[in-house]
C-alpha cells in the first residue's frame, strides 16, 4: 500500500483541506495521513474563523508518523503563520523526505486570509527549496512574483520567477484566466502545457487542494512529475464536472467521480 501525507488546515464542510485531501487520496487508491496546521470554521459561503494550531502540536504529528511508517509523497496545504512554517521545516530537518507537492494556498474562494503577510517570505526562502513541486493558481502566482498575469506567456513568466526561488517544478494554475483553464508546468528547462475546457459548473470548492493532493497520490504510485499532473487534471476536471451543491454557496468538486 502506498501512502500520502498532508499537512494543512482542518475544513469541518468537507471539501476542502485535510478532508479534501484525504478524501483525494482514498479516489487514487493510496493511504492517506494527516497533520493538521490549522482548524477552521467554514463552510459553503465564508471562512468565520481559523485557529492556528501551536508548533509543538504540529511537530510532534510529524514526528508520529515518521518515526513509524514509511511516507512516500508529501502535500503540503494552508499554513497559516511563519512559527507553524518554522516548526515544519525544523522538524523536516531529521528526517529522509519523500518528494513534496506545495499548494501555497494564501486567499479562500470566499476571499477569507489563509497565509499571513509575515508567512509569506518564509514560505518562500525555507519551503520552496525543499519542495519537488509547488502549484500556485495566478492570484497566487502574482503576488508571489509581482507580476500581472493574463495569458500564458505572462505564466511562463511568472513560472521562470517562481523556478529561481528554489523547487524543481513550478505548475502555474490557469483556472482565472478568461478563455481558457490552461495550467502551464516548467522544470527549469522544459514547459508542458495542459488545456482543458473551462466547465460551467459553480461548485468548485477544494479544487486546488484536490489537485495537489491527486499529484502527490500519483507521485507515491511511481509517475514522473509531468504523468502526475496530466494524470491529476484528468481527474479534477471529471470531479469538477461532477461538483455538486450542498449547501447556499458553492459547493464541492466530487473527489469520488471516477470511483
Amino acid at each position: 500500500m502506498k501512502t500520502a501525507l498532508t499537512i494543512a488546515g482542518s475544513d469541518c464542510s468537507g471539501g476542502a483541506g485535510i478532508q479534501g485531501d484525504l478524501k483525494t487520496f482514498a479516489a487514487h487508491g493510496v493511504y492517506g495521513m494527516s497533520v493538521i496546521t490549522a482548524v477552521t470554521a467554514q463552510n459553503t459561503t465564508k471562512v468565520s474563523h481559523i485557529q492556528g494550531l501551536e508548533p509543538i502540536t504540529i511537530s510532534k504529528q510529524i514526528e508520529a508518523i515518521f518515526d513509524d511508517i514509511k511516507v512516500d509523497s508529501i502535500k503540503i496545504g494552508m499554513l497559516f503563520n511563519k512559527r507553524i512554517i518554522t516548526a515544519i521545516v525544523n522538524t523536516f530537518k531529521h528526517y529522509q523526505l519523500p518528494k513534496i507537492v506545495l499548494d501555497p494556498v494564501m486567499i479562500s474562494t470566499t476571499g477569507r486570509i489563509l497565509l499571513k503577510g509575515d508567512a509569506i517570505e518564509s514560505i518562500v526562502k525555507d519551503m520552496f527549496p525543499l519542495c519537488n513541486l509547488i502549484t500556485p493558481n495566478i492570484l497566487e502566482a502574482e503576488r508571489l512574483t509581482d507580476t500581472p498575469i493574463s495569458n500564458t506567456d505572462d505564466m511562463e513568466t511568472a513560472c521562470r520567477k517562481l523556478y529561481e526561488l528554489g523547487p524543481k517544478n513550478v505548475l502555474v494554475k490557469g483556472g482565472h484566466l478568461r478563455d481558457t483553464a490552461c495550467d502551464v508546468l516548467f522544470d527549469g528547462n522544459d514547459f508542458t502545457y495542459y488545456n482543458h475546457k473551462r466547465i460551467d459548473n459553480p461548485n468548485t470548492h477544494g479544487t486546488g487542494c484536490a489537485l495537489s493532493s491527486a499529484i502527490a497520490a500519483n507521485i507515491s504510485k511511481g509517475q514522473n512529475t509531468v504523468d502526475a499532473v496530466r494524470m491529476a487534471k484528468d481527474y479534477i476536471t471529471k470531479a469538477i464536472a461532477g461538483g455538486f451543491s450542498i449547501g447556499s454557496g458553492d459547493g464541492p468538486v466530487n473527489h469520488f467521480i471516477e470511483r
